[in-house]
């Protein structure tokens, strides 16, 4: 089968797609043909080494957690799956993008007939991660809330996790990216300088939350906005969150099959658009990680083995 190696830390240039032999599933394992695999910041992160010291590589080294497919073997002991059943899962091997990836069973749900390939396979990290940040930030019902990179794949699901939460909603965004957040129940603002005097007059003086899909300063801008520490959440600025107080709540803690299972159902039934900006064959792998760097994506990008 194809499947995407690098076998050093480095650029884009460093990904290769490879012939390596299809994996048999073990006990409780569930081998899926994938049909798509989303493609996350965190995932080229790990592949430059900035991750190195917590998140090691061992090279070589596949790529991805998201996927959506077909069973199509099932190894000893499991039961909840069949082959020729459609599913929405992921993998914590680090083994998504590629033709075939064995799933642990408890890491897999049943794709809605309502919810498109692309958008089941790119659910899992941006909407586990959006789904635990609307969370950490408590919201009720007349809250305010903020969200930085709100078009963004984590953000274009916050926004409206946090809106159907009954918060009003603030999103920051190029202008570009407005008429959507508009049509989705979102206040939009742009960003960059005076961005805080824009946050206060659309608020009216008074934000409840904030939520940093982006990082670059954002916490420290909750922080001046008279912000409460605790409900400040950022998946992406650890170091700003340790220094002010504020949560990390993302992926990790709701990254079950339970979760995903929610959020595929809010898609099925039209209560939740994931967008998808763009999606690649497999083959051109090294040019989706080109268009996530540009980090001006509305959406999902997605991986099509």
């Amino acid at each position: 089968m194809q499947a995407v190696r690098f076998n050093e830390y480095g650029d884009v240039e460093v990904l290769e797609v490879v012939e390596v032999p299809r994996p048999i599933p073990g006990a409780g394992q569930v081998l899926v043909e994938v049909k798509a695999a989303g493609i996350n910041p965190g995932e080229a992160a790990i592949r430059t080494g900035a991750f190195a010291q917590r998140w090691p590589a061992t090279f070589p080294s596949g790529q991805g957690s998201d996927l959506a497919g077909i069973v199509t073997e099932v190894g000893p002991g499991v039961t909840q799956v069949v082959p020729g059943d459609e599913v929405i899962g992921f993998t914590d091997h680090r083994a998504s993008q590629a033709q075939f990836v064995l799933v642990e069973e408890g890491n897999l749900t049943r794709r809605p007939s309502g919810v498109s390939w692309e958008v089941a396979g790119s659910l899992f990290v941006a909407g586990t991660t959006a789904y635990a940040a609307v969370r950490a930030v408590s919201l009720v019902p007349g809250d305010t809330v903020v969200v930085s990179g709100a078009a963004g794949g984590v953000g274009s699901i916050a926004v409206q996790l946090a809106t159907a939460a009954g918060a009003r909603v603030i999103g920051l965004a190029s202008p570009a990216n407005h008429g959507w957040l508009a049509d989705h129940g979102v206040i939009p603002v742009v960003y960059g300088d005076g961005v805080a005097d824009r946050i206060r007059d659309a608020s009216g003086g008074r934000v409840d939350a904030f939520i940093d899909t982006f990082g670059g300063g954002y916490v420290e801008l909750a922080v001046d906005l008279g912000i409460r520490p605790d409900r400040i959440d950022t998946v992406i600025d650890p170091v700003a969150a340790e220094k002010y107080g504020a949560r990390t709540d993302g992926n990790a803690v709701a990254a079950t099959a339970e979760v995903v299972a929610e959020l595929a159902a809010l898609v099925d039934k039209g209560a939740l658009e994931v967008p998808i900006a763009k999606t690649y064959p497999l083959a051109e792998v090294r040019d989706a990680y080109r268009e996530l760097a540009h980090r001006h994506t509305r959406g999902k990008i997605v991986l099509i083995p």
